[in-house]
């Protein structure tokens, strides 16, 4: 069974690390992922994970960071316990176009994480939507980076997916043995929860998680994490993905 994991950037706007960590403890929880903000304090945050007894199997980090000091991120892990590594994202104004310039990034995600593969870290990218948006030559973004990085593993965000217009059940299939995580997130019906981004908590939304739990099992996803962008109240966030997590793997 996927551990059951809670990123921290969720809970980012509302207690410190310490208090969500007991939060989530308390909620049943088994771990955290982090993201790049809180490893500049790892001393604080070993203390908060270690304390509410959770694991950190995966985290968020930075892309320049790592190519300019994977050193400290295999001693981070090391310290921390963490077992694999994603790099999230990549801004706009410095993205690639079209289908060399994407598989040209994957490239360069790969010799990021060739470093921590040989520490036996794992490594790979976690998706937004932007990667399902097809280029002017066709490109999806996603496949390229896969190609072009072909030891890289995936965090497959399941609704970010959709929102790219992709098909999650297609991209699970297809790459079910790059993907060693997933976000469980979900999507509010149109015109709602606005002023949460349009996210729903786990399970209250318009995504088919008993359909998508089924998918997951098929891939190696060893690490289901729980994350709403903007939640109003991240308690009641993080209460859903509990309940939702054991209605699919009780």
């Amino acid at each position: 069974m996927p551990v059951l994991s809670y990123q921290l950037y969720s809970s980012r706007n509302f207690n410190d690390v310490q208090q969500t960590c007991a939060m989530l403890a308390a909620l049943g929880y088994e771990a955290v992922e982090a993201y790049g903000g809180l490893l500049n304090d790892p001393e604080a945050l070993v203390q908060a994970v270690t304390s509410s007894g959770l694991a950190l199997p995966s985290t968020h980090v930075n892309l320049t960071d790592l190519e300019a000091d994977p050193d400290r991120f295999i001693h981070l892990a090391g310290r921390l316990g963490i077992g694999t590594l994603y790099v999230p994202h990549i801004a706009a104004d410095q993205r690639p176009t079209g289908g060399d310039g994407w598989r040209a990034f994957g490239a360069r995600l790969d010799r990021a994480g060739a470093p921590l593969r040989k520490a036996g870290l794992g490594f790979g990218w976690h998706n937004h939507d932007f990667e399902f948006v097809a280029e002017d030559d066709g490109t999806i973004p996603m496949q390229a980076i896969l190609e072009g990085g072909p030891d890289l593993e995936w965090e497959a965000d399941i609704a970010w997916i959709v929102r790219g217009g992709g098909d999650p059940f297609d991209w699970l299939a297809r790459y079910a043995d790059r993907i060693t995580a997933a976000h469980v997130k979900d999507i509010a019906p149109s015109g709602e929860k606005l002023d949460e981004d349009g996210w729903s908590d786990p399970g209250t939304g318009t995504m088919d998680w008993a359909a998508l739990y089924e998918a997951l099992r098929g891939t190696r996803a060893k690490v289901l994490v729980m994350e709403h962008d903007n939640p109003s109240d991240d308690e009641r966030f993080a209460k859903a993905g509990v309940a939702l997590h054991a209605t699919q793997e009780g």
